[in-house]
């Protein structure tokens, strides 16, 4: 269970359910007591309720969003890329030269972290190759690269949304348009502002939640990806400094 847990999807899955259990349901009330000839008052959740199947799917990206936000503000930081405590262990089992006990400490899944998976990945290079300090500094590249490419892919999942919440407000466009015609050749060109609103209020509801959706999204995917990119240069740069005792000689 605990490894389960410490997936981020199933984080952000657990998170958005909550957060789409507590707005759905209010909705769905609404709409199921609103009929067709009762009075409308322009409120907000009408407003929502008009949106109609395009809309709630749309406002579960919004949920699903924010439940990521969540999981990448919890994760994407420094006391989870690297840690001060692993800094200073591994530091200094390193300047002792205590290999076997540094590549034990970074196997410790009690330990995850950026920087123990880069360190590892160096001293494992560094302990069975002849050449020591070029042959480990490749293997940090290497694993670096590759850490940070994990990071990355975890936000493409808000990149996702952040596309496809405006195309789905642009479809709810076009369907809210297609019953306006319709219900305008059904009335023989006879129809009212009344007969009109429904089809249009979908349209630009639609519209609406998709880039109320997407703008906010983008711009978090932006700053997660800056902060990505600030604690990737600042775990290099100590990770660096870790390793540098390991380029005298053996």
């Amino acid at each position: 269970m605990g490894k389960l847990w410490n997936s981020p999807l199933v984080r952000a899955g657990i998170l958005s359910a909550v957060l789409a259990i507590l707005v759905l349901p209010a909705l769905a009330r609404g709409a199921d007591t609103q009929t067709e000839g009762s009075r409308r008052t322009g409120s907000f959740r009408e407003a929502i309720q008009d949106g109609g199947t395009i809309g709630f799917i749309i406002i579960l990206l919004g949920t699903a969003a924010i439940g990521l936000a969540v999981e990448h503000a919890l994760t994407i930081r420094q006391s989870r890329v690297m840690p001060e405590e692993a800094v200073d262990e591994l530091t200094k089992m390193i300047k002792g030269r205590k290999i076997d006990d540094a590549i034990a400490y970074c196997e410790n899944r009690e330990h995850p972290s950026l920087l123990t998976n880069v360190v590892l990945a160096g001293l494992y290079r560094y302990r069975g190759s002849e050449y020591g300090y070029a042959e480990y500094r490749s293997a940090v590249e290497e694993a670096g690269e590759e850490q940070t490419n994990r990071l990355y892919r975890k936000t493409e999942f808000l990149a996702v949304i952040g596309a496809i919440a405006p195309m789905l407000g642009l479809l709810g466009t076009v369907q809210g348009m297609i019953e306006a015609f319709n219900t305008i050749a059904m009335t023989g060109g006879a129809a009212t502002p009344a007969d009109l609103a429904s089809s249009i209020s979908k349209a630009l509801v639609t519209t609406f939640e998709g880039l109320v959706v997407a703008i906010p999204t983008l711009s978090v995917l932006s700053f997660f990806r800056s902060r990505i990119d600030h604690l990737v240069a600042e775990a290099g740069s100590k990770v660096e400094q870790m390793l540098m005792p390991l380029s005298r000689a053996k």
